[in-house]
């Protein structure tokens, strides 16, 4: 028990695709002012960074974190050896999720949808590329030794790089949402762990890579829209699509 609250610790309390919803087109400019986009302040890529450096000593030998990652997984194998779930497929991309709904539903964030989806998409390609390398790179074997890229934990990054952009959207008009994004995603890297998908070490490191991959998406995204586009007006079409038998989105305009 005591390394569950270890774990608590060090991780915040804390699509199901909507744009698997009926079709709905959303139309609006792109020119907004550099200027008027949310800039994250240095001092909060702090805290990510520690998680993503608890993880990196892991995978130097034998320390201290890597036998809390022994320990952690004895334990929860010991007390839920049939454990099966796999919700976490799905909820690492809620909080995210629930961005896109409030938009469509008439609630708008700190940004209007198109630029809220090119700030995730940014998130998700940074995330997924600096993931990938690293699985790549460390060749961790997972504890349940079924490949050699444990780490860090995918799932987990995805999740709390879902929760951020929660937050960063709609944390400060609803601090609630703040809470409720980063409980999913540390339910995520829970369950990656009681799946015996993920030692501890990869799903804390897994926490400090989605968010700062959220973070600096919100710092490039004014300046790769305008180079992309410059400071021509621009109309950009965002919109769900179906088409024989397979779902995804249409992001298109007058550019």
């Amino acid at each position: 028990m005591e390394t569950h609250r270890l774990f608590k610790s060090f991780l915040h309390l804390a699509f199901l695709v909507l744009f698997f919803s009926p079709c709905v087109s959303k139309a609006q400019t792109i020119d907004t002012l550099a200027s008027s986009y949310y800039r994250p302040k240095v001092a909060s890529f702090i805290i990510p960074a520690i998680f993503i450096g608890y993880g990196l000593i892991s995978i130097g030998g034998n320390n201290p974190i890597r036998s809390l990652d022994l320990t952690t997984k004895n334990e929860l194998q010991e007390d839920h050896p049939q454990f099966a779930a796999h919700a976490d497929n799905y909820l690492q991309f809620s909080p995210a999720a629930i961005v896109f709904g409030l938009n469509l539903a008439g609630i708008k964030g700190k940004h209007h949808i198109g630029d809220a989806a090119g700030i995730y998409l940014m998130s998700i390609t940074i995330m997924t590329g600096s993931v990938t390398a690293l699985k790549r790179i460390t060749k961790r074997e997972r504890p349940d030794h079924s490949t050699f890229n444990s780490f860090p934990s995918g799932h987990t990054a995805t999740a709390f790089a879902s929760a951020e952009f929660l937050k960063q959207e709609y944390g400060d008009r609803y601090p609630w949402m703040t809470y409720a994004g980063f409980a999913v995603a540390t339910g995520t890297g829970a369950l990656r762990m009681y799946n015996n998908r993920h030692w501890l070490s990869d799903v804390v490191a897994g926490a400090g890579f989605g968010i700062i991959s959220t973070k600096l998406s919100y710092l490039l995204y004014p300046e790769v829209k305008k180079l992309l586009f410059g400071k021509k007006a621009s109309t950009l079409s965002f919109m769900p699509t179906y088409q024989n038998g397979s779902a995804g989105f249409y992001l298109g305009g007058n550019f």
